[in-house]
């Protein structure tokens, strides 16, 4: 008896002891948690984690946070913040007060410290104001099962090497600002389950690889820019939720799966009619096409699915009449057929008079029955002709042919008007050339005399009708601007030219800007270049990027010379004019009245450059990529006039060369330049694929 009770003391004693040491965390856990803490900036969902004596796996879950051990280790980890990330449409990368973390917090070293817990099977971090790229590392993470990072700030690409994560079964990345394409590598992914990226701005088209993704059965992808054609996805049978919509996907809707439940591709461009399939999806329980350019009757056997309850067909261009022996499923609870071209009588199980628990919307149709906002019948059939009559034989070919080559011939015109004006005014810039002198002592800035330079009368001889409001120049510290681009980080880097790189920055007062850094020409003094910044700084013009500041970087030696010298420029945020030229560019695609509007703007920007400031300002390196388009579809030119202080300068006349002809050359630059712009406006940017001297030499030819 007694050693019964010795075996049972020593049994409990000895589970007790095992569960105490599996409670407990390992000290470099302990720690990781701790760091977490500081990289989220402290909030108050963690406000129990005082250090690392804390017993972080007893403590108490709630709807904020969980965590959850295994073996000493930490298993799952979730966090519930209060900084929602879905109405925040402004986000350009930087950090939002009262929304995201500080300018302090680094994505990068934060994912660095979470990759420690090497045991996480669970990790859901939402709404905690998190922002920035997500990085590669986060792959470390091999045993992850669930991933949910819902509701935050980050931004770009979806990192590759994610695809080695060959556990994962839930990844969800609703309400961020990814902005690039869809992964093609998600069928990498063995035991993948829910696959959720709504709310993004992820863009290009939708990967056909994800049809290969037979485990998959929720797949949510709504309110982003996916674009082009949806494959035949039937292959996905364990499918039950679909959700696209939102999107810009086109061409007709695909072939689904059969166990679907749920689908909603509203709010697309999917054309023709709505797929006979559909209605042998007879588990489908809720389905929504509206918001789209469908055509033809739809299928009476979707109306009677055994379990579909919600069916929305409204806006699209469905015709014809409905059968008066339509059957209606006895769950379906909603119908909306409203604002088609649908005619003839309302079918008896539509008819929410006689239905009471049924609701149905089928107004802005032709359906003969009394009022109900119903059109007359002739507004569909005037419609029903004119489709017919605008894709009849060659008829809509040739206005639509006739079209392209009247924009064209004007795109021509404008050019012409372009190269008259330049040579109108070529004269009086010719009568100038007192001002522009072949060689000058280095205290008179090389070319250029000291009055033009420091006299604003010069810079505004014909601008007073085309000068804009806009902030005067001022000059910036370094300190400034490495604050405004986190020292000019990684992330703030948004290209780099033949002028140098450019950095997006956030001044102090709230102000986006672009930091441009230049290469200077070791021949000018401080003095001299400072006269020359101020002069290019003056200049104003609607459709001319702002300067609104530079910097001057001095090395601390005996002679003081000129380290860096930075450009503070308006920010420009739609992109380049080169990116909306084609269906492969990043950015939206520009009409032909659109792309002619861009042309007029840089007309209009560089005939002020040649003709409104003494001295002029040519050789601006014309190009598509250095015209930007703003908020407004707006163009403005930016890299202008930056040769007054690069070698450039002294390279354009010779020794017994006349200023009259190396200022022509000059000028004739710029109409080039200007006749490649045009070429790639009309045909795409595959002609900056040659070299500008090879589509010169064909020009004159």
């Amino acid at each position: 008896m007694e050693f019964c009770t010795l075996f049972l003391l020593i049994s409990c004693l000895s589970w007790s002891l095992f569960v105490l040491c599996d409670s407990q965390l390992q000290t470099s856990q302990s720690q990781v948690l701790l760091q977490l803490k500081k990289h989220l900036e402290y909030p108050k969902q963690l406000e129990l984690w005082y250090d690392r004596k804390t017993e972080f796996c007893s403590l108490p879950p709630s709807a904020n946070l969980n965590i959850t051990c295994e073996f000493n280790s930490v298993t799952e980890l979730n966090i519930m913040g209060d900084k929602p990330a879905t109405k925040v449409s402004d986000f350009s990368g930087f950090p939002i007060p009262n929304k995201t973390l500080s300018q302090s917090f680094s994505m990068d070293s934060f994912v660095t410290t979470l990759s420690r817990l090497s045991s996480l099977k669970t990790l859901s971090l939402i709404s905690l104001g998190i922002w920035g790229p997500l990085p590669d590392k986060i792959h470390r993470l091999s045993s992850l099962e669930y991933l949910d990072l819902s509701s935050n700030f980050l931004f770009g690409s979806i990192p590759p090497k994610m695809f080695t994560l060959l556990k994962l079964q839930t990844f969800v990345l609703d309400d961020n600002v990814f902005n690039d394409t869809v992964p093609s590598w998600l069928n990498s992914l063995p035991n993948l389950t829910t696959l959720r990226m709504k709310n993004n701005r992820l863009k290009g088209p939708f990967p056909s690889s994800i049809k290969g993704i037979r485990t998959l059965v929720d797949l949510a992808l709504s309110s982003n820019e996916i674009s082009g054609n949806l494959p035949d996805l039937s292959s996905l049978t364990n499918l039950k939720l679909l959700d696209l919509s939102g999107n810009k996907l086109g061409s007709h809707l695909p072939t689904l799966p059969k166990g679907l439940l749920m689908v909603f591709l509203d709010n697309n461009s999917f054309m023709g009619e709505i797929p006979t399939q559909y209605g042998q999806l007879n588990q489908l329980q809720h389905i929504d096409v509206s918001f789209n350019m469908l055509t033809g009757k739809p299928p009476p056997e979707l109306f009677s699915l055994p379990s579909l309850t919600h069916l929305n067909l409204a806006s699209n261009t469905l015709k014809g009449s409905l059968s008066d022996n339509l059957n209606c499923g006895r769950n379906l609870e909603f119908v909306d057929i409203s604002n088609n071209r649908l005619m003839g009588s309302l079918p008896s199980c539509l008819n929410s008079e006689t239905r009471d628990n049924r609701v149905i919307k089928f107004s802005g149709n032709c359906f003969s029955i009394a009022g109900h906002h119903q059109h007359p019948e002739s507004y569909c059939r005037k419609f029903k002709v004119h489709v017919y009559k605008s894709s009849n034989g060659g008829k809509g070919i040739g206005v639509l042919v006739g079209l392209i080559v009247g924009i064209a011939v004007l795109i021509v015109l404008v050019a012409i008007g372009f190269l008259i004006v330049c040579r109108r005014y070529c004269p009086r810039v010719r009568s100038e050339q007192h001002l522009l002198q072949k060689s000058v002592p280095e205290n008179s800035t090389a070319g250029l005399s000291s009055e033009i330079l420091t006299n604003p009368r010069h810079v505004f001889e014909s601008s007073k009708s085309e000068v804009q409001i806009l902030p005067s120049c001022r000059s910036f510290s370094l300190e400034e601007l490495k604050e405004a681009t986190n020292n000019f980080d990684s992330s703030a880097f948004l290209g780099e030219g033949s002028y140098g790189k450019i950095f997006k920055g956030l001044l102090k007062n709230g102000t986006q800007v672009a930091i441009r850094c230049l290469p200077t020409s070791k021949k000018y003094s401080i003095r001299n270049l400072k006269l020359r910044l101020d002069m290019l700084a003056k200049i104003r013009h609607p459709h001319l990027v702002c300067i609104l500041g530079h910097c001057i970087e001095v090395e601390q030696d005996d002679n003081c010379s000129i380290n860096r010298v930075f450009f503070v420029l308006e920010y420009i945020p739609n992109g380049n004019f080169r990116s909306h030229l084609s269906d492969n560019s990043p950015g939206e695609v520009l009409s032909w009245p659109e792309r002619l509007a861009v042309l007029i703007c840089v007309c209009k920007a560089v005939h002020f450059l040649h003709t409104g400031v003494i001295p002029g300002f040519f050789h601006n390196r014309l190009k598509t990529n250095n015209i930007l388009i703003n908020e407004h579809r707006l163009a403005k030119l930016g890299d202008y006039g930056l040769s007054i202080i690069s070698e450039e300068t002294g390279n354009y006349g010779t020794k017994g060369q006349e200023p009259k002809s190396w200022q022509m050359t000059r000028l004739d630059d710029d109409v080039y330049s200007f006749g490649l712009i045009l070429l790639e406006s009309m045909l795409g940017p595959s002609v900056p694929a040659k070299t500008e001297a090879t589509l010169r030499d064909e020009l004159l030819e």
